[in-house]
């Protein structure tokens, strides 16, 4: 007689890194907008590249799991930012006398692609040099196949659609951009259950992600440094076709991670 074996439900747990970009050029020159022919994406300063690539070498000890896919706002800052890190840990690769794991970003197997709902807020609080006329996307020149062309042609994934194809429209408000942040984080977290992500991003980004899963979050100002990083975990069960997860949780190491929650004062 035939003995039919049932599958046990698999259960696994899937990580996000929110991360803000490096240290953008124009905060630490600030004659680099006169001359600049898109005053609007300044790319990392010497320090951010800094930053970025000793975060990268950090995040081993300290995510305690594997990234297996980054997704990257397409301002040039968090372009850079993402370089930065996949050179640090190439550089960690190289060197002899380095202790490596299987937790952090393997660059010979990750994969980078862009996605337009991490970009910065789009209004003129967040971006203080606008192009003449915002309103048309046109004018922001952020045009894809120069982005992508930045970035190494073996880790670049051309496949992945994106969550939002275009910029956002111009005048965004907070909570406008924070719907965005969280649908374009819980909308590439469902696309990807088995993966582990990092998404590079702006501060903003952040932000809203912390006071999204912090209990009373809204009792609290939230400050992150440079390169400073959030994490999301939730719990995966697979059961045949049927996928159920779990409500992310925000880790409590982020205190360590650069992101400060500092409580409201009273009015």
């Amino acid at each position: 007689m035939a003995v039919t074996r049932l599958e046990q439900p698999h259960h696994h747990q899937q990580h996000i890194v929110v991360m803000r970009h490096g240290d953008r050029l124009d905060n630490v020159d600030r004659s680099w907008p006169a001359t600049a022919p898109k005053r609007w994406d300044p790319p990392l300063a010497e320090v951010g590249r800094a930053r970025a690539r000793e975060t990268a070498k950090q995040l081993p000890y300290q995510l305690g799991f594997p990234i297996h896919r980054i997704v990257v706002s397409p301002f040039r800052r968090c372009i850079d930012t993402a370089l930065g890190l996949i050179a640090g840990l190439s550089a960690l690769g190289e060197d002899p006398n380095a202790v490596t794991n299987d937790n952090g970003i393997d660059p010979s197997k990750v994969k980078v692609s862009i996605e337009y709902g991490l970009s910065e807020m789009f209004n003129d609080v967040a971006i203080k040099y606008p192009p003449t006329n915002p309103v048309d996307h046109a004018d922001w020149k952020f045009n894809n196949p120069e982005i992508e062309a930045l970035i190494p042609i073996d880790t670049l994934d051309r496949t992945v659609k994106s969550v939002f194809n275009e910029l956002p429209h111009w005048g965004e408000s907070e909570p406008k951009a924070r719907d965005r942040y969280l649908h374009t984080i819980h909308s590439l977290a469902d696309r990807y259950p088995s993966e582990n992500l990092l998404l590079i991003t702006h501060g903003e980004a952040v932000k809203v992600t912390v006071s999204t899963h912090l209990e009373d979050g809204a009792s609290f100002r939230i400050r992150m440094d440079y390169c400073g990083y959030a994490q999301l975990t939730r719990q995966l069960i697979q059961n045949g076709d049927e996928l159920d997860a779990s409500e992310f949780e925000l880790l409590g190491n982020y205190g360590q991670t650069g992101i400060h929650c500092l409580p409201r004062m009273p009015n």
